[in-house]
């Protein structure tokens, strides 16, 4: 139901969870506010029209093994440092596959974030990230910043993307520079929803062609 809500209740969610983390609320208010659609009928599935085999739990392995048919793209999230003084750890970010883009008006974006993510709530605390679209070479930094605990960004050159601060990777085919908008739940994921504030693509670095995943490895296209 967190889907069929409008942009005043999207942004009052995000709100609520920002505060619950200590995390300033006023960049994850939307500048403006559309007119949301009406809500379609909706109603529960009954048990008398559920096949037989949909009414015992899916097995987490058969899921998994299903769903990573589905080929992607990877990027990795990261957003800036929280206060910048003597007990600030720094920058955060973490590879990221569940990457979507969402709006066009007003201009949105979203990822899904594990609810057990030690990364989450510093990105949710600075309130802005940075999507870090990564480039069929960059196999090796994406599993840089899968590795839970690490110090990600030691060796790892950056530069502050312009409207938030949040950490532009070198060599990405594009990156997209966003303030939080929204935050849903989503079974054991949040559900991030991002306004873009500004955007960009490095075409020297889009010639080699996205970092896919598929089935738990990496590829690229084949030209």
């Amino acid at each position: 139901m967190n889907g069929m809500m409008g942009h005043a209740g999207m942004a009052a969610t995000a709100v609520r969870y920002l505060r619950s983390v200590g995390a300033p609320t006023t960049a994850a208010t939307p500048a403006t506010s559309a007119t949301p659609l009406p809500r379609p009928a909706l109603r529960a599935v009954r048990d008398d029209e559920r096949a037989p085999d949909e009414r015992a739990p899916l097995d987490p392995a058969e899921f998994r093994a299903v769903l990573g048919h589905f080929a992607s793209s990877v990027t990795i999230i990261t957003s800036p440092g929280e206060s910048g003084g003597p007990g600030d750890p720094g920058p955060a970010g973490f590879t990221c596959q569940s990457f979507v883009s969402l709006s066009l008006d007003p201009p949105l974006v979203a990822f899904m974030v594990a609810r057990t993510s030690t990364t989450w709530p510093r990105i949710a605390r600075a309130g802005v990230f940075c999507v870090n679209i990564l480039g069929a070479g960059q196999g090796s930094l994406c599993r840089t910043f899968a590795v839970s605990g690490a110090d990600k960004f030691a060796g790892v050159s950056y530069q502050p993307a312009p409207a938030t601060g949040s950490p532009r990777l070198p060599d990405v085919p594009a990156w997209i520079d966003c303030t939080i908008h929204a935050v849903h739940t989503g079974g054991d994921h949040l559900i991030v929803v991002g306004r873009v504030a500004t955007l960009g693509t490095d075409p020297t670095a889009a010639e080699t062609g996205p970092l896919l995943f598929h089935r738990g490895t990496f590829g690229h296209f084949a030209q």
